[in-house]
């Protein structure tokens, strides 16, 4: 069955977009939770108005994700920590505690899963995070580990 989705269905797609589904999917979950509307030809027209809209909407985040991320990436960012006389820390710099030390620099909140750690960090030194702001902005963050 085609349908015409009215919101962003992951692996599916995004609003406006025409898609063969199976006839159960379409029947029993996308249309009674108004994810999505059978193709008639005023749907069609509806269709191309929702993917115009889609396509702003995405443009003016991921606009709003470039300015934060000219923000994050300023100057490096300061975390100091207990540490050992070797450089080791006692535990660990989280993702939370490098997105609080973000949300008072950005002015805006920034969520700690969008944090890309590739490993804990547990050394004091620099290291450089990944920030997923939107699919097309993914700033690198310096990281500064200071002890304490």
């Amino acid at each position: 069955m085609k349908v015409i989705l009215q919101r962003e269905v992951d692996k599916l797609g995004v609003p406006g977009d025409v898609v063969s589904v199976a006839d159960g999917y379409a029947r029993n979950y996308l249309i009674p939770k108004r994810m999505a509307m059978p193709v008639t030809k005023g749907a069609v027209k509806n269709a191309d108005r929702l993917r115009r809209a889609h396509d702003q909407r995405t443009q003016k985040q991921r606009l709003d994700a470039e300015g934060v991320a000219a923000k994050m990436t300023e100057a490096p960012i300061t975390i100091t920590a207990h540490a050992g006389e070797e450089g080791r820390l006692f535990g660990s710099v989280t993702a939370a505690e490098i997105a609080k030390e973000l949300e008072s620099r950005v002015g805006a909140p920034v969520d700690r899963r969008t944090i890309h750690l590739p490993e804990p960090i547990r050394s004091v030194g620099t290291h450089e995070v990944t920030v997923r702001l939107h699919p097309e902005v993914e700033p690198t963050i310096t990281v500064e580990v200071v002890a304490q």
